[in-house]
């Protein structure tokens, strides 16, 4: 998934108004942050595979540190509970933590099995989602809209680069999304694991300055 995860940071800042978006994006996409590091210290493999699409072209051979399902809860605690010293929300941070743990669901609906329990853990699920386009389009689609409409409605725009900086955005990312589920391969896999950090920290950084430029429409409860 792509969008599907950051329409889980998008939601998350509509429940909990106080955490900055960026940081409720941040914790929605951390798995795929430490992915790509550790892709290129060479502590987890993937190969690359000929086909249009991730399901065709993206077989994820070890991947267990970033995203099976105790180190997701381990990440996640260590973001949760650094937040928490940081603001004393504790609200917020039980949120980062969902955010970061919803990361591994979400993969488990779309990847075919290569999501891992544990390191170590030679068990692997997934429900393959992605095999179909129409079906990802539907599902991840359709979560990403509700987001969207969800986020809108619960934050107004400062100004006018609150409107255009946000809609921009939101086209880039849909574009994107596109070509994760339906365009080639990257050329190598070192390609993809920097390529794939950069796009997702210039995605972290969009969300913290539309965080500055749009406000909160109500207060937190």
């Amino acid at each position: 998934m792509l969008v599907g995860h950051i329409a889980v940071g998008l939601a998350a800042k509509r429940i909990t108004p106080r955490v900055s978006l960026g940081t409720t994006v941040l914790a929605a996409l951390l798995p795929d942050l430490l992915w790509c590091i550790f892709l290129l210290a060479g502590i987890e493999r993937v190969e690359l595979k000929p086909g249009r699409g991730a399901v065709n072209y993206f077989g994820a051979s070890d991947i267990a540190f970033s995203h099976s399902l105790l180190m997701d809860a381990a990440w996640g605690a260590l973001f949760a509970t650094a937040y928490f010293f940081a603001r004393h929300y504790a609200r917020g941070a039980w949120m980062l933590f969902a955010a970061v743990m919803s990361h591994w669901l979400l993969d488990f609906v779309a990847h075919n099995a290569d999501m891992a329990l544990a390191p170590g853990v030679h068990r692997w699920f997934g429900l393959g989602l992605w095999n179909s386009v129409a079906a990802t389009v539907v599902v991840e689609g359709g979560m990403w809209l509700f987001a969207i409409v969800l986020y809108v409605r619960a934050t107004r725009a400062k100004s006018r680069r609150g409107v255009y900086a946000f809609w921009i955005g939101i086209v880039i990312l849909t574009l994107a999304w596109h070509s994760n589920i339906a365009g080639p391969p990257p050329p190598s896999v070192r390609a993809m694991a920097v390529t794939s950090l950069i796009f997702f920290s210039l995605v972290v950084a969009w969300a913290y300055w539309m965080n500055r430029l749009r406000a909160p429409c109500y207060n937190s409860v």
